[in-house]
C-alpha cells in the first residue's frame, strides 16, 4: 500500500475506533502540545532565526506566545466547548429536548505556510485536536529549519494515531512576478515600489514577500473604491488622526479582519476570529472559534414517544383550524414557555 494511503487508513481506524473523542484524551494532547513548546523554546527560536531572520523577541510575540495561549485557553474551556448547546424552542417542542452536539469531522489535513510557520501550524492544530479529530499536518518545506523540527520533535509528544505528519509536494514563491523596484533587487531586503499603477503585475497577484507597493490615490472616497472593487482582502489595515477616517473605512470595506493604527495586535486576542472572505478564505479559527471551525455542529431534537395525539394535527386530511393552530404553535418565541 502506498505509504500516505497506509498514513490515511490507520488514522480513519483510530478515529472510528473512539480514540480521539472523549475529553480526557483531548485534553492529554492538549498539554503535550504545551510540553513541546516549553521544552523546545530555543529550538523553536533557532529554526525562526534561520528561517525568516526573526528575532527572539519576535519569535515569542509573534509565534510561541500565541500558540501557547491557545493550547492554555483551549485546556481550560475544553469541556464547556465540548458541552450540547440547549437552544430555543417553539410551544410545538416544549416536551422535548433541541441542542447541537459538537462533533469531530473525523480526519483533517492542515497545510500551512512559510510565514508564520509555528503560530499558523499549531493554532489551528489546537483547534483540531480540541475538536477530537485526527490530524494530517504538513508544515511548509519553505520555512525548511521550522519543517524539520515540526517533523522531528513534534511526534514524540503527541499520540500517532491523533496526528500524521507529511513533507514535500509544496511549490513556493515569494514573488515570481517580473516587477519594477525601487532599492534592493533580489526580493529578499525589504523594497518599496512607488507610483505603482493598479494594472501593473505586482498588483495581479499575491505577492508574498517583503514588497511594499504603494498606489496613490487623490482622496479617501477613491481609496475605499480601489479596495472594493478588487477581491476580498484577508486584513485590512487603516492609519490615521482622524477616527471618521478610520470608522468610515470600517464601515464601507469588507474583509476578513480591520485593524485601525496597527497592524497586528488583533492575531493576540483570542477572541476575535483569525480568517478571510470569499477570495481571502474560508472558516476561522483562534480559541473558541478554531474549536468550531473543526467541529460539525449536529442539529438535534429528542421527542417523547407516545406523542400520535398531537401530531395528529399534521395529518392529512388538511383542517384550517389544525393549520392555524400549527402556525402558533411553530412561531418563534421571544421568550422560554412551559406547560405546567
Amino acid at each position: 500500500m502506498d505509504p500516505i494511503e497506509d498514513t490515511l487508513q490507520r488514522l480513519r481506524e483510530a478515529f472510528n475506533a473512539g480514540r480521539t473523542r472523549p475529553a480526557t484524551f483531548r485534553a492529554a494532547q492538549l498539554r503535550a502540545l504545551g510540553r513541546f513548546l516549553q521544552d523546545n523554546k530555543q529550538l523553536l527560536q533557532d529554526a525562526l532565526a534561520q528561517d525568516l531572520h526573526k528575532s527572539a523577541f519576535e519569535s515569542e510575540v509573534s509565534e510561541i506566545a500565541i500558540s501557547q495561549g491557545e493550547v492554555t485557553l483551549a485546556l481550560r474551556n475544553l469541556r464547556a466547548w465540548m458541552k450540547d448547546e440547549r437552544v430555543p424552542k417553539n410551544l410545538a417542542t416544549q416536551l422535548d429536548s433541541a441542542f447541537i452536539r459538537k462533533e469531530p469531522f473525523g480526519l483533517v489535513l492542515i497545510v500551512a505556510p512559510w510565514n508564520y510557520p509555528l503560530n499558523l501550524t499549531l493554532v489551528p492544530l489546537v483547534g483540531a485536536l480540541a475538536a477530537g479529530n485526527c490530524v494530517v499536518l504538513k508544515p511548509s518545506e519553505i520555512s525548511s529549519s521550522m519543517e524539520k523540527v515540526l517533523a522531528e520533535v513534534l511526534p514524540r509528544y503527541l499520540d500517532q494515531v491523533s496526528r500524521a505528519g507529511a513533507q514535500g509536494a509544496e511549490a513556493g514563491r515569494a514573488c515570481g512576478l517580473a516587477i519594477r523596484r525601487e532599492g534592493q533587487a533580489d526580493g529578499e531586503a525589504p523594497t518599496v515600489l512607488v507610483d505603482v499603477q493598479e494594472t501593473e503585475p505586482v498588483m495581479q497577484e499575491e505577492i508574498f514577500g517583503p514588497i511594499l507597493p504603494i498606489v496613490s490615490v487623490r482622496s479617501l472616497d477613491e481609496a475605499i473604491d480601489f479596495i472594493n472593487r478588487r477581491e476580498k482582502p484577508l486584513a485590512l489595515y487603516a492609519f490615521s488622526n482622524s477616527s471618521q477616517v478610520v470608522e468610515r473605512m470600517l464601515a464601507q470595506t469588507s474583509s476578513g479582519a480591520f485593524c485601525g493604527n496597527d497592524g497586528f495586535m488583533y492575531l493576540t486576542l483570542t477572541s476575535l476570529p483569525f480568517g478571510g472572505v470569499g477570495a481571502s478564505g474560508m472558516g476561522r479559527y483562534h480559541g473558541k472559534f478554531s474549536f468550531d471551525t473543526f467541529s460539525h455542529h449536529r442539529a438535534c431534537l429528542l421527542r417523547r414517544p407516545g406523542m400520535e395525539k398531537v401530531n395528529a394535527l399534521r395529518y392529512p386530511p388538511d383542517s384550517q383550524r389544525y393549520l392555524r393552530v400549527l402556525l402558533v404553535a411553530m412561531e418563534t418565541r421571544c421568550c422560554s414557555c412551559t406547560l405546567l
